[in-house]
């Protein structure tokens, strides 16, 4: 895998896959719908607008993977999601195939399941529960890689992040975080395993507090370095300072649970 590239390269976790990244892939594409502020000049870059299937076939083209970060990655309102990631999901596959793409790596959300409750571990195969309007839209786009996997044979990865970060902030995400490192070999995964035909994985790091069954990521050779017990002290001083909200502490999505929640929570078992 020479030529990589990644979609939403001026977001917070591209900003930081950037660096992490151009020493394993040299022939590294950037791409985003405005230009990163800190582009360097060995940097390549190529504007698209997700919703612009033209756009997007510019920037894939002549890649062999994509590492598709773009998008909006907070809850909205339907008009907002609808363009970003539900036409620029579909443009980025479809382009995909077009192109002569060879694998892709959908960056997927722990809101996709975020309705289980706190009390339970999942695996991947649980049936979706998104919490939010953002979350359907992951779930769509896992859905759409499934497609491409089995009808184009794209490889995909899908990974459903949990809280990326140096270390986890408060109690939620002692269970959820996900080191820039470990994120990083589930990309290597994804761009590199030789059996990948279409697999869902949770991107956590080793968290001894987890809801999640991480059995595919492991079965795939993952092995993830953080430890967010390492932080536990910090996180729970943190948490003791935030206000408490019984929806959101019950179910795993925490607050877009609890946003717009008019629900009965004893039905959501």
């Amino acid at each position: 895998m020479n030529t990589v590239l990644v979609t939403g390269a001026a977001g917070g976790i591209g900003t930081r896959l950037r660096s992490l990244l151009k020493p394993i892939y040299p022939k590294l594409r950037l791409s985003d719908v405005v230009v990163p502020k800190d582009l360097r000049a060995d940097e390549e870059f190529v504007k698209a607008d997700l919703s612009d299937l033209a756009q997007v076939e510019r920037a894939v083209d002549g890649v062999e993977g994509v590492v598709h970060l773009g998008g909006r990655s907070v809850e909205d309102a339907w008009e907002v999601m609808l363009p970003a990631n539900i036409v620029g999901t579909y443009n980025l596959f479809e382009a995909a195939r077009r192109r002569g793409v060879k694998r892709v790596i959908f960056a997927s959300s722990n809101h996709v399941v975020g309705f289980y409750r706190r009390d339970r571990r999942i695996g991947t195969h649980v049936p979706v529960r998104p919490d939010s309007r953002y979350g359907v839209t992951k779930a769509y786009g896992e859905a759409l890689g499934a497609l491409y996997a089995d009808k184009y044979g794209l490889r995909v990865l899908c990974i459903r992040i949990g809280n990326f970060g140096d270390q986890p902030l408060d109690k939620r995400r002692l269970s959820i975080w996900l080191h820039p490192d470990d994120l990083v070999q589930l990309i290597r995964i994804g761009l590199e395993h030789p059996a990948l035909h279409y697999e869902i994985v949770y991107g956590s790091s080793d968290n001894e507090r987890s809801w999640w069954d991480n059995e595919t990521a492991f079965r795939l050779g993952y092995r993830p370095k953080g430890r967010s017990e390492e932080f536990r002290d910090v996180a729970l001083a943190a948490e003791a300072k935030l206000p408490q909200d019984p929806i959101a502490n019950t179910f795993q999505g925490g607050t877009f649970v609890a946003a717009e929640f008019t629900g009965d929570p004893e039905r959501i078992r």
